[in-house]
């Protein structure tokens, strides 16, 4: 075996895996565009053979590669783009035992108990109230580095539970915990309802009566050969996915704009009390601030690639000063926001 080979083993087996249908998605698209995908697989690690057949595919690099599909296309949408018009069949295991089920909320609560089957990261939880909400979350994986897959992700949810309704099923509101500026018609046509970005979850919700609308593929039978089938691939994922840095910069990233990702806050976030937040973090050789300085930097980063005032990005990030932001990207990079952003789009693709 190659040492490539061994390290791209070694990086599957220490990080959350998903059966890359975005990915595969992404690569049809490039050819459809007469784009070779092949050099934007390399730069994320991935390979023609990985997106070919069964093979699992980190789900970071899934995350990058859709980044890539976007810059390539000049796309800013491309998840949605995605998600859009594929059978929705694609999805294997997960169609199925949803479509088999009785109701739209036993649905629901299939894709809540199997998403993993379908990404590791994903975690899918359903609130039924005066309005019924399915939220999305990652684990062990960094949110604030993606935009594409949670897009896609809401997308294809609203789309399966039309098609399992058999009825234009319009949702009440969505909401995305990462930032977008400009025009935002195009999100609001795709999920025909209100979207909040820079929100503090990532969700759509629909009328409560809506969960109990009975499915056009009610199958009690094939519904308990596929739950048999999905608890035996759930049997089979490990269960350690969840790298305690990456929970902390996922409790962080909402709480930013609002200036509050404070120490005790993010602690009340991940279930601990502040003194064994620290402890914990402490035992793991990390920093609150540490971790809360390098995720504004990467965020930073992203921010000054879109078309956003600096005292925008200063807010996004929680300063409370834009003065206070130019100090920490001199700190980052060398150079202020504006020298950044100019040199950034002087270079090369």
């Amino acid at each position: 075996m190659t040492e490539k080979a061994k390290s791209q083993l070694e990086r599957l087996a220490a990080a959350p895996t998903a059966m890359g249908l975005a990915t595969r998605l992404g690569v049809d698209h490039l050819r459809r565009l007469g784009i070779d995908p092949e050099p934007l697989l390399d730069r994320c690690g991935l390979s023609r053979f990985d997106v070919a057949g069964a093979t699992r595919i980190d789900v970071i690099s899934q995350m990058e590669f859709l980044a890539q599909v976007s810059r390539a296309t000049r796309d800013d949408w491309v998840g949605l783009t995605l998600a859009r018009d594929f059978d929705l069949r694609e999805a294997g295991m997960l169609y199925y035992v949803a479509s088999s089920s009785h109701r739209l909320g036993d649905a629901l609560a299939r894709l809540q108990r199997y998403s993993r089957i379908g990404n590791e990261a994903l975690v899918v939880q359903i609130e039924r109230g005066v309005a019924g909400c399915v939220r999305l979350s990652y684990t062990g994986a960094p949110r604030h580095r993606d935009s594409h897959f949670m897009e896609f992700a809401i997308l294809v949810l609203l789309r399966l539970s039309r098609h399992l309704v058999g009825r234009e099923l319009v949702p009440t509101a969505a909401s995305f915990i990462h930032h977008r500026s400009g025009d935002l018609r195009g999100t609001r046509r795709a999920l025909g309802c209100d979207v909040q970005f820079g929100a503090c979850a990532d969700e759509i919700s629909f009328d409560a009566a809506s969960f109990d609308l009975p499915l056009a593929g009610d199958d009690p039978f094939l519904n308990r050969l596929m739950v048999t089938m999905c608890e035996e691939a759930m049997a089979a994922r490990s269960s350690n996915l969840s790298p305690f840095r990456t929970t902390v910069e996922n409790a962080i990233a909402p709480l930013l704009p609002h200036a509050e990702a404070d120490s005790k806050t993010v602690a009340g976030k991940v279930g601990l009390s502040e003194r064994t937040f620290a402890r914990r973090l402490a035992a793991e050789g990390l920093s609150f601030r540490s971790i809360l300085d390098d995720l504004r930097r990467d965020l930073a980063l992203r921010y000054l690639g879109e078309n956003l005032q600096a005292s925008q990005i200063a807010w996004l990030l929680g300063f409370h000063q834009a003065s206070s932001f130019s100090h920490a990207c001199r700190r980052w990079t060398g150079k202020s926001p504006s020298q950044h952003r100019r040199e950034a789009r002087a270079a090369p693709a």
